[in-house]
């Protein structure tokens, strides 16, 4: 039995383990495209008596490239970058193949492209799109030394490549409403799997650790899928997939789903240890709820309308239990009681997303609107930001000149034949990194993936040579797996396009040598080197103050996320509205996160000691702003006025706490002082007798947002500022 049930956990597991089969659907359109593209060249050379392999090598690196460098915002944009992609690979393979003979003129092409390609895309990112293919159809082009009388061949088989990249992109695999669907499978998969681990913790009397770490581990997973969902969405596809439904309600629906997991898994675990479950009855209940809202899979297309009913019952009579147990414990309620609460309330508000949802769905002529949600609304002058100085790009396209010319005379000293592989790494580790920790880490991935890789493909490629056949397979299978585990692992990428580089180098020169896959590594080595200490010296963007730019992002959207929040107990606000801004607040955790790897991974310096205690305050400020919306009643009440009073008082403090943190981050000291807000919540407990039910919520409310402040006045203190005691 138990076997069994852990076969299901991994098969649930391995099923939502790609939420929306983003990267199956990539990887895929991105092989799909290189095979059609190689094999239709191959078929017209071989009915026309045409020329070698290298056009099929060309059609298959557009075919490729245009799937996988296109980033445009919209599908319009992506199209017309796709198209332009033709026009820079016919240059590249024009002047790649014309200067081949001269390496000091390829040098110079290559190192100009590089420049351009990331100067211009601070005007979008087409331009970099354009000039990435441009730097790899030269580089392919001066290593194979095209010759010129053949250009007709390359420029089909561009075109060609191109075509089915286009195809594969917008028309046979295009499916972003799919992409959406399989998204929400993923999501509800990873829920209910959550959900099963959450039953058997309710119905097994012993405290399981293994059970506990694997719980909330599948509590982050969902989290992380929610904010996949969260980025699919988009009102055309909903208006395809659910009539009716606009994207703040998807996305309210997925938010508090979520969190209602989160706050089960948190609960109920402390329930355990305070021994609070030992009640049949209330056990029973709990399960009740979790296993009607498990089935209650409301975008469902056949969906059973009486599992929602039941999981508002089982609410119900939970609501009315925990009122019988805070009027018996009128003096001083227990802790537990106030957890029990949690789970009624964002339980409540799932029941109230999905019958929000179900009746659109049900009326017969939906005439809803279909808006576009907040987060995907911000206009370019949102986005842009001052820069004092050389723009980000800027400095950027001056460290890959200065990169690519010294990894020209570099490559030339360690490899005359081929020099220009340094200059490629050099280009692809500064690529999408700012920092220079950022650039080590990324440099270190890839010299690890790519001594790995040419061990593995050395002995690979020397099993299978003479077969071409064969040969031809394996090079479709590792470029599937390099471009599937991109975004999971940059180490395993790198590990497989070396093995990919060592069945080309068989393939088209007849054999591979150690010592040819040795240079490749040298090679590697010396351009991440390179990439690392040109970012160090020029135009450095250290990883500390990198740090400290997205701690500043993240407290400027926590204020515009708090501020409504708190003036919600005191005005008409839809608080609902506000988990836009809980996804966007999630974003920017995990840009905090990322950011900090070099430096969580290796904290040595005394300097940095500190940072990784400073990540973990941040997580959890977001852990409890993400509970100040799930946890939430529409709270626009008649309080006294002494509660009342409070609130401006709460929002003018908390506002100051967090202003206050941002100077001490801009290395600003003076006078840094923060407020506890114990008198504040103090106040308003004692004007909020327990006898009504929503000033025990409005106890529990302040409760977070007090927590919420002590993390910041820690994480103040700890910047070297002085707590005010009130």
């Amino acid at each position: 039995m138990k076997k069994s049930l852990q076969q299901q956990y991994w098969f649930s597991r391995l099923l939502a383990s790609d939420p929306g089969r983003k990267r199956l659907n990539q990887a895929s359109k991105a092989t799909f495209s290189l095979i059609s593209s190689v094999f239709t060249v191959l078929i017209i050379i071989n009915l026309t008596d045409g020329p070698e392999l290298t056009p099929a090598i060309m059609a298959g690196i557009s075919g490729m490239m245009g799937i996988l460098v296109v980033n445009d915002d919209t599908n319009k944009e992506k199209k017309v970058t796709t198209l332009l992609l033709s026009l820079s690979a016919v240059g590249g393979v024009t002047f790649g193949s014309l200067l081949a003979g001269n390496a000091y003129f390829v040098s110079t092409l290559m190192i100009a492209i590089i420049f351009s390609a990331f100067y211009f895309s601070k005007h979008g990112s087409r331009y970099f799109s354009l000039g990435m293919v441009a730097f790899m159809t030269v580089y392919f082009a001066s290593f194979l030394q095209l010759p010129s009388e053949q250009f007709a061949w390359f420029y089909m088989s561009i075109f060609i490549g191109i075509c089915y990249a286009y195809l594969y992109n917008f028309i046979i695999l295009k499916g972003s409403v799919q992409l959406l669907r399989r998204s929400m499978n993923s999501f509800h998969r990873q829920a209910n799997l959550t959900f099963r681990l959450l039953l058997e913790m309710l119905q097994d009397p012993e405290i399981d650790e293994n059970r506990s770490k694997r719980l909330n581990y599948n509590v982050k997973k969902l989290r992380e899928y929610a904010g996949h969902v969260s980025t699919d969405l988009n009102a055309h596809d909903i208006k395809e997939l659910w009539p009716g439904l606009s994207t703040s309600q998807i996305k309210l629906y997925v938010f508090d789903t979520a969190m209602f997991v989160a706050t089960l898994a948190d609960s109920l675990q402390q329930l355990k240890r305070d021994e609070a479950l030992e009640t049949t009855e209330l056990r029973k209940l709990l399960i009740r709820v979790i296993s009607s809202l498990q089935k209650a899979d409301v975008l469902a297309m056949d969906y059973d309308e009486s599992n929602l009913s039941k999981a508002q019952m089982a609410i119900h009579e939970l609501k009315e239990m925990i009122n019988k147990l805070f009027q018996q414990n009128k003096g001083e309620p227990e802790g537990w009681l106030y957890l029990l609460r949690r789970i009624e309330s964002i339980a409540n508000h799932v029941t109230h997303a999905a019958l929000s949802i179900q009746q659109v769905k049900n009326e017969e002529s939906p005439n809803g609107k279909y808006e576009d949600s907040k987060s995907s609304e911000t206009s370019e002058e949102t986005e842009k930001k001052k820069y004092y100085g050389l723009e980000p790009t800027t400095k950027k396209a001056f460290q890959a000149l200065v990169a690519g010319s010294i990894a020209i005379v570099v490559g030339y000293a360690i490899s005359p034949v081929q020099p220009f592989w340094v200059v490629l790494t050099a280009f692809i580790v500064l690529l999408g990194t700012q920092s220079v920790g950022r650039i080590y880490l990324k440099g270190l991935q890839r010299s690890i993936g790519t001594v790995i890789g040419a061990v593995l493909g050395f002995f690979l490629a020397k099993m299978v040579t003479g077969n071409s056949e064969l040969e031809v397979l394996l090079i479709f299978i590792v470029v599937f797996f390099a471009f599937y585990l991109l975004t999971v692992s940059y180490t395993m990428m790198s590990l497989f396009i070396t093995m990919l580089i060592a069945f080309m180098y068989d393939l088209l020169l007849g054999g591979i040598s150690f010592s040819l896959l040795t240079a490749r590594v040298v090679d590697t080595i010396a351009g991440a080197g390179i990439a690392l200490v040109v970012s160090s010296f020029l135009f450095p963007t250290k990883t500390r103050d990198k740090v400290y730019e997205t701690f500043d992002e993240y407290l400027d959207e926590l204020e515009t996320y708090i501020t409504p929040y708190i003036r919600s107990f005191t005005e008409t606000i839809n608080i609902k509205e506000l988990a836009d801004q809980a996804f966007i607040l999630d974003e920017k955790l995990q840009t905090i996160l990322d950011e900090s790897e070099p430096i969580l991974q290796n904290p040595g310096t005394r300097r940095h000691s500190e940072l990784p205690r400073w990540v973990t305050i941040f997580t959890a400020i977001n852990y409890y702003a993400d509970h100040l919306v799930a946890s939430s009643y529409q709270k626009n009440r008649n309080y006294p006025a002494k509660v009342q009073e409070v609130f401006p008082v709460l929002e003018e403090k908390i506002q100051h706490n967090i202003h206050t943190i941002q100077k001490l981050l801009h290395g600003d000291h003076n006078s840094a002082t923060l407020y506890n807000l114990k008198a504040e919540r103090e106040q308003i407990e004692r004007g909020a007798p327990l006898e009504q039910q929503h000033y025990i919520d409005l106890v529990h409310h302040v409760y977070y947002i007090w927590r919420l402040n002590q993390s910041l006045v820690m994480l103040g203190e700890k910047l070297g500022a002085k707590e005010i005691e009130e």
